[in-house]
């Protein structure tokens, strides 16, 4: 593919090996540009490529053509459109995605993120910028600072990119005014000082005109700092502080091709590392020393942060994916209960007790956020009272994990501080983390080893333990039958016991209300009686109208696989409306009673229920026969 003729090297052409080598050795700054809608971050991306000259032929062409039809420069070249690739961003105008795009200059190579900037698709400039070393954060000249040059500030500091530059944009249709300059950098300086940005480079530009992007411009004598160019390819990257620091390599895979050879590979995280190297492995604490460095282009003698490598190690101890290698003298912290900042990307709300996945460099564990301590208003940076996270919140929670996990505080490590959490039904990530250290008690309590087990309990009533787990609508049937069928074990000499809804809400759940957060709770706490209970050897019986799908799938992970089984007890809403035995569809219908499921509130019909009853076609009788009936064939 030829390069255009406006000025591009030809050295790819002639020869692409010394092209490539040209670049090898430059260092690389990733940074992003964000802002506020319609601030000419694309625009400005576009400009950097055009006057880097990493623009190919059809690449030309096709702008040409572009500008032409849906261009916003009356025909004139858009640059805007060499990153808005989404059709849906062209016809609106507006960047949805995160588009990167590579270029280079004489000095330095950049990988550039160009973020959105509606706040609904905050969680895309999350994801930008969690790889970045600088921010480019625009402002129109025009408009001066706005929330989402607030938000996307706030946002790139928490992430924790220390290079900022405030690049104030379209200075042309103010006249290249020193004064409007002048007042857009000290607002944005009061600002900037209270979230904790103590430097940032300011900068007046155009990114239609090119004033001061690739070179000085000549409409701003009163400016004798740096332009962008020069400032991004002369700005310190971080990666030398990261090699400074001790050894940190999460294991990716072990690499086991045959009998004779078992690596460890993964990226540095930090650090660097020699064969001799003593090493130690976390969270198990087991030592030993490198033996080699292997890469696809041979051994090295030393590997840096940034690298990934294979380890082989002097010993045969246990290492698996998701343990980080670590220098011998320098161990990470292990820990299963943290504090943290979250950012919440999911229109479904968080809800506090719900289990998710959390990702954490290469480990995958469960999680549940136990308690969400504040929300932050990125406007006045008020801390706000929230029992729960809507769509782009950003909170400070306390956050539970299922095993102890290697970690570093987000503000030394991204890679061991920094977490995904990712619905467990759906696979969708929900929301991003930072760590920012263990909680005290984490330390200090420990699972105590009992003699007397499961099995021994249940050995000593002769039956298996199982959870029937009655679900339904209120109304369905669900405690009539329970109680049934527990009456019908019972009289089996077999050793049972019901929790009920209505009953452990005048106990254990008082201080529950029926909000989807209180209801998360709720059949947390009932799940994790019920599983004491089972520990004892008894078989349980639960009446709880449990409307989600997540929560009756963490209360059977609680337990050990085929123990728990869920009874679904369908009535249809029209059906369960019609009996109203308490009375309590008639008091929603009017407005009287709030969060009610099926009227205000959602129920989530099981998928693939152990038992299923339909009480338009079984009497209560029946159905409690039908049950015993199937649970004794599998306990018996």
């Amino acid at each position: 593919m030829a390069l255009e003729v406006y000025g591009s090297s030809d050295l790819i052409e002639r020869d692409i090996e010394a092209y490539l080598e040209q670049h090898e050795n430059k260092s690389l700054l990733r940074f992003i540009t964000c802002g506020s809608v319609d601030d000419g971050k694309s625009t400005l991306i576009g400009r950097l490529l055009y006057d880097s000259k990493m623009i190919f032929e059809d690449q030309l062409a096709k702008l040409t053509a572009d500008s032409k039809t849906v261009g916003t420069q009356g025909g004139a070249l858009d640059f805007a459109l060499l990153v808005d690739g989404l059709a849906a961003e062209r016809e609106q105008g507006i960047t949805i995605d995160v588009a990167y795009r590579f270029f280079a200059t004489d000095k330095r190579k950049f990988i550039v993120a160009d973020t959105p900037g509606h706040e609904q698709y905050t969680r895309n400039m999350v994801t930008g910028a969690s790889t970045a070393d600088l921010a480019v954060i625009l402002i129109d000249a025009r408009k001066g600072v706005l929330t989402q040059t607030r938000r996307h500030s706030y946002l790139a500091h928490l992430l924790g990119i220390r290079h900022l530059v405030l690049a104030i944009n379209k200075m042309d249709l103010v006249g290249y005014d020193r004064a409007v300059f002048d007042r857009i950098v000290l607002e944005y300086r009061s600002f900037a000082t209270e979230i904790g940005v103590t430097r940032f480079k300011a900068i007046p530009i155009s990114g239609l005109g090119g004033d001061n992007i690739g070179s000085r411009s000549e409409n701003t004598p009163w400016y004798d700092g740096p332009s962008l160019v020069e400032h991004l390819e002369t700005v310190e990257v971080d990666a030398s502080a990261r090699q400074a620091g001790p050894l940190r390599m999460p294991v990716q895979w072990v690499n086991r091709p045959d009998l004779d050879f078992r690596g460890f590979a993964g990226l540095i995280a930090a650090g660097s590392v020699k064969p001799g190297d003593a090493v130690r492995v976390v969270p198990s604490g087991k030592t030993s020393s490198v033996a080699r460095i292997v890469t696809a282009g041979g051994d090295l003698d030393e590997a840096v942060a940034g690298q990934s490598v294979t380890l082989t190690l002097a010993d045969e101890i246990d290492c698996s994916r998701g343990d980080v290698i670590v220098a011998a003298e320098s161990p990470l912290e292990v820990a299963d209960q943290f504090e943290a900042t979250v950012v919440w990307m999911s229109d479904v709300k968080m809800l506090p007790g719900r289990p998710y996945w959390l990702k954490l460099g290469t480990t995958t564990v469960s999680a549940t956020i136990t308690e969400p301590k504040y929300e932050v208003n990125v406007n006045t940076l008020e801390k706000l009272a929230a029992k729960t996270l809507d769509l782009n919140a950003i909170g400070v929670v306390n956050i539970a994990l299922g095993k102890p996990i290697p970690f570093a505080p987000y503000a030394e490590s991204r890679e061991l501080g920094g977490f995904i959490l990712i619905d467990r039904m759906t696979n969708a990530t929900v929301g991003a983390g930072l760590i920012h250290f263990a909680l005290r008690r984490s330390q200090n309590i420990h699972w105590q080893t009992a003699d007397i087990t499961r099995e021994a309990h249940a050995g000593q009533k002769a039956q298996q333990p199982k959870l029937l787990w009655f679900t339904g609508l209120s109304g369905a049937g669900k405690s009539t039958i329970a109680n049934l069928v527990e009456k019908k074990l019972f009289a089996l000499g077999k050793h049972t016991f019901l929790l009920d809804g209505d009953n452990v809400r005048h106990g254990l759940n008082k201080d529950l209300g029926f909000t989807d957060a209180d209801r998360v709770e709720n059949i947390r706490r009932v799940g994790e009686v019920a599983k004491l209970m089972t520990d004892a050897g008894l078989i349980v019986l639960t009446a709880f109208i449990s409307p989600f799908r997540a929560e009756r799938q963490m209360v059977r992970a609680m337990l050990p696989e085929g123990d728990f089984v869920e009874v679904f007890v369908d009535t249809p809403l029209a059906e369960a409306e019609k009996r109203d035995v308490k009375g309590l569809y008639k008091k929603a219908r009017a407005g009287q009673l709030s969060n009610f499921t099926g009227i205000d509130s959602p129920y989530e019909v099981p998928e693939n229920a152990e038992i299923r009853i339909d009480t338009t076609q079984m009497s209560p009788e029946e159905a409690a026969d039908a049950i015993v009936e199937r649970l004794l064939a599998q306990i018996d």
